[in-house]
């Protein structure tokens, strides 16, 4: 076994844990003194039953060796006469362990790790010199990883013989994953079977999935460039404008809980640095988008005249984008808790809308609804709660109330701000997430997107050994 472990070059994480537990003394649980256990036939009899229906290769799991190997063993053979009864031992024990291994780990915890697919894709800041790489971070969802003594854990099914039981449970238990394997087993069309397995493995990151059980929710799919609305009774969906190849819309999960009406926008250090910076000195540039320039240690306002470009770019200095009319974050912005300063919000260019592609933001979402999204994040809002909220919006209010303030306020300049923020209680779910085939929320029809990012290929690359 030591030879077996020392020669084995396979980098799947499951050949790492299992690398490590034989190394670490671990026993033996498919071959003992009176020889080739039974359960080394259940096993070897599921995969080549269920991996080929998930269209995993046969090879991927040497289901054609083991099984030679374990006829050899039954018959007293050596094979080719230079494998001596221990190794050919060592051999089926490993083998048959890799096998269970590679295909419980990958069904349980996916067979590619997200976090270092997408992590370590787009380089953000490269220092040859130092030989430093810095990367952007594509993917913060909350993705269960294995417990520290998880091939234990797994064998000590294969000892209580139950080994059909045990991946049977590991295997992607939900609807949609079902039906992807359902609709796999009746085409034959190449590109269709590999959008299939694709989006097969994305089910398997054990993340937050949308429920409709859960009460709201609010779904956003960057590859369809939409947004579903979905409530228990009822669900809406809405053009999305989303982050332009070179700034992705990161993929996440968080919880809406404010909503602000007529935002100040805090620019970014990076659009500061790509946009503003080279504009230093141009008060005219600043007044003609809103912009002001404040000192982060002191608060205070600072003539756009007296700053420069490397001043602006030393990050020692903020610059916001007034809110109303005309700001880049639209009328309304959606909250919520995440680590790239993203959110969904309305915009100044609705026009982008009625593009076909729509990948054209710095990371946000821009939403073609934005009253109407509010509107849902809202619980049981009376009519003059909404018409405050139109108001303050710009748009045309709609009750008797909201009219009527209207004509009493006629003179009077805009924005009206009756509403400046709104707690969102209880907080709505959002997942912004990344399928190329998927069932519409409305329709329940399975529809496949296109692949602004090319992550599909990305995917494809990490699982092809075992397809």
């Amino acid at each position: 076994m030591g030879h077996i472990l020392s020669s084995d070059r396979d980098s799947t994480t499951a050949d790492h844990l299992l690398r490590s537990y034989y190394k670490g003394g671990g026993a033996f649980v498919w071959v003992d003194r009176m020889g080739l256990s039974e359960r080394a036939d259940t096993l070897l009899a599921y995969l080549q039953d269920h991996a080929t229906q998930q269209g995993f290769s046969a090879e991927a799991f040497r289901l054609r060796q083991i099984g030679q190997l374990m006829q050899d063993m039954r018959q007293e053979s050596s094979g080719d006469g230079k494998t001596s009864r221990s190794q050919q031992a060592a051999q089926v024990e490993y083998l048959l362990s890799k096998a269970f291994l590679r295909y419980a780990h990958g069904q349980r915890y996916g067979f590619a790790d997200p976090y270092r697919l997408f992590n370590k894709l787009d380089i953000r800041e490269q220092d040859t010199a130092r030989k430093i790489t810095v990367y952007s971070r594509l993917f913060d969802v909350d993705v269960e990883q294995p417990p520290r003594h998880y091939v234990a854990e797994a064998l000590r099914h294969v000892q209580a013989d139950s080994v059909g039981e045990y991946l049977r449970s590991v295997e992607p238990r939900d609807s949609i994953y079902r039906r992807f394997v359902a609709e796999l087993a009746t085409t034959h069309d190449a590109n269709r079977r590999q959008l299939l397995l694709t989006n097969m493995e994305r089910r398997r990151w054990r993340t937050r999935h949308p429920d409709h059980q859960r009460g709201k929710y609010v779904l956003v799919n960057v590859a369809a460039q939409h947004l579903w609305a979905v409530a228990p009774d009822s669900i809406f969906n809405m053009r999305v404008v989303c982050g332009a190849r070179r700034t992705k819309t990161p993929l996440l999960t968080s919880a809406i809980n404010l909503i602000q009406v007529n935002p100040e926008w805090i620019i970014p250090m990076s659009i500061i640095r790509n946009e503003v910076a080279r504009h230093a000195g141009d008060s005219a540039y600043f007044a003609r988008h809103n912009y002001y320039i404040t000192d982060r240690s002191s608060g205070q306002r600072l003539s756009p005249a007296s700053v420069s470009a490397g001043a602006l770019a030393s990050g020692k200095y903020r610059v916001s984008q007034q809110g109303g009319p005309g700001n880049s974050l639209g009328r309304i912005v959606f909250r919520f808790p995440n680590e790239f300063s993203v959110y969904l919000h309305d915009t100044s260019n609705p026009g982008a809308f009625n593009y076909a592609s729509r990948s054209l933001s710095h990371g946000c979402v821009r939403v073609h609804r934005p009253f109407d999204l509010a509107r849902f994040m809202l619980t049981d809002p009376d009519e003059w709660m909404l018409d405050r909220l139109r108001i303050s919006m710009g748009l045309r209010p709609e009750g008797e109330q909201g009219l009527k303030y209207m004509e009493q306020h006629a003179d009077e300049p805009a924005p009206h701000r009756l509403v400046n923020s709104i707690s969102v209680k209880p907080n709505v779910p959002v997942f912004i997430t990344y399928y190329t085939i998927y069932p519409d929320p409305e329709t329940g029809k399975l529809v496949a997107w296109p692949d602004p990012y090319g992550y599909d290929a990305v995917v494809q690359k990490a699982i092809k050994p075992f397809i």
